[in-house]
């Protein structure tokens, strides 16, 4: 039988982890390209033979998914596999029109083909839209679970953006690993709030080989959380399963792929930022939550807020800047920095728009529903570049820090500035630490 011929669409991270579970040993299909999209400057790469194994000696081109339907053609290509996450159901039926247009069959890979299991008991926390509010309860839960005197060992959704091969396995346990890594902004947003608290955090592009690593830490491990990305579902199957949502964006759960997948496996479902939602949109989520998983366990939060000087805000006019993803493809139009600036007298929110250079240029006129907030983008130098120049340029009176890590530590700011700082604190419905106990004992992890 002949060899079907396959792209893969995707925008590093889960179409990578797909390729090495399922095709790149498989002798009936032939990966011929992925197609990069969400993420800037990632396309015009190989996905390298080191990595993609012995059927790709040169390995695999990646190329602009704008190209898809010309590729399908030039290609030969039979079947393509749809491989990245926050995406609107139209829009990912938006991509299997042209696919199937161009002459090939669409296709999803789901948790049975993709997921590899652990020898350690496995905690996972997803969510149904970038910006719920995951990486917070990640923190709660390695936090009870540290508390239970055990070894947790995180393991992050992929975000390859550098050098694949070095990045095949990463391990962070200092904030100096962040630099030696070289991580983007976004990928210390992530790692750094872990490794402060103590916590080993993996990371990297080949997930078999992180979970072989992860389980043989050689600080121990006892339990594994993996701390999702996106809206994506685990690349490792839970024995816990917690799905995070977000009344600011009600419906959501159930109109984004693959969000709504993550809501159907949970065992625990979290209603996040209930102290700055609406009760109408909160009784929507809770609603489809039950519509969608009857049986799991809904719990109520707050994103509590704290701020390291509300001077800096009080009565000032403020450059708030808020993690990238969230506001960019996760398509909020707040997060916690335009909360602090409302709650604690912020005279006004200045509008950075006018004083933007380079590529965030380019990020406001793509998103445009972000308005008068800054996103943090630093994917690589330039874009840092550009985020310390329109900082400085910015007429404002002080800046509130709202991405989870420590700006100043990579960029320059001429303002005063604080850090907004946010954690997950359960109001109505079951404890996490009476959830997290009933798994300590069912798994025997007591020490």
């Amino acid at each position: 039988m002949n060899k079907k011929n396959v792209i893969i669409i995707g925008a590093a991270g889960r179409d990578f982890h797909n390729f090495n579970m399922y095709y790149r040993n498989n002798d009936n299909r032939r990966v011929v390209a992925f197609t990069a999209s969400q993420i800037p400057d990632i396309d015009d790469r190989k996905y390298p033979a080191e990595l993609a194994g012995k059927m790709y000696p040169e390995g695999i081109p990646i190329y602009s998914q704008e190209r898809l339907a010309e590729l399908i053609k030039e290609l030969k290509v039979d079947e393509c596999v749809f491989a990245y996450s926050d995406v609107k159901y139209e829009d990912v039926m938006g991509v299997s029109a042209i696919v199937n247009a161009s002459g090939a069959d669409f296709i999803l890979l789901g948790p049975a083909s993709t997921m590899l299991e652990s020898n350690k008991p496995v905690i996972s926390i997803c969510a149904v839209r970038t910006g719920c509010g995951k990486s917070q309860t990640s923190r709660k839960i390695i936090e009870i679970l540290m508390q239970h005197g055990l070894k947790v060992v995180a393991v992050r959704h992929p975000m390859p953006y550098g050098d694949l091969v070095a990045q095949r396995v990463q391990r962070f346990a200092t904030v100096q690993d962040l630099k030696r890594h070289n991580c983007t902004v976004e990928e210390m947003e992530e790692y750094e709030p872990h490794v402060e608290r103590g916590n080993i955090i993996y990371a990297g592009v080949d997930y078999e080989d992180i979970l072989k690593a992860a389980e043989n830490d050689p600080d121990g491990c006892d339990v594994i959380v993996w701390d999702g990305g996106n809206n994506d579902f685990p690349f490792y199957k839970p024995d816990l399963s917690v799905v995070v949502l977000d009344p600011h964006r009600p419906g959501h759960e159930l109109s984004y792929y693959p969000g709504e997948v993550s809501l159907r496996i949970a065992d625990v479902a979290i209603i996040n930022k209930i102290d700055s939602a609406s009760e109408e949109a909160i009784r929507k989520v809770e609603e489809n939550i039950r519509y969608a998983n009857k049986t799991a366990i809904i719990i109520k939060a707050e994103s509590k807020i704290t701020i390291d000087n509300i001077d800096i805000i009080r009565d000032k006019r403020v450059l708030v800047i808020e993690d990238g993803p969230t506001l960019t493809h996760g398509e909020m139009e707040l997060g916690a920095g335009t909360v602090a600036a409302r709650r604690f007298g912020a005279k006004e929110l200045v509008d950075p728009r006018p004083y933007a250079v380079g590529k965030l240029v380019e990020t406001f006129d793509k998103y445009t529903h972000i308005g008068a907030l800054l996103p943090a983008m630093g994917y690589g130098e330039q874009q840092l570049k550009d985020l310390e120049d329109t900082i400085n340029k910015t007429d404002c009176d002080s800046v509130i820090v709202g991405t989870p890590i420590d700006l100043n530590r990579v960029i320059n700011i001429n303002k005063p500035c604080t850090r907004v700082h946010y954690e997950l604190e359960e109001v109505e419905g079951p404890n996490l630490g009476t959830i997290l106990n009933n798994f300590v004992e069912k798994y025997k992890l007591k020490r």
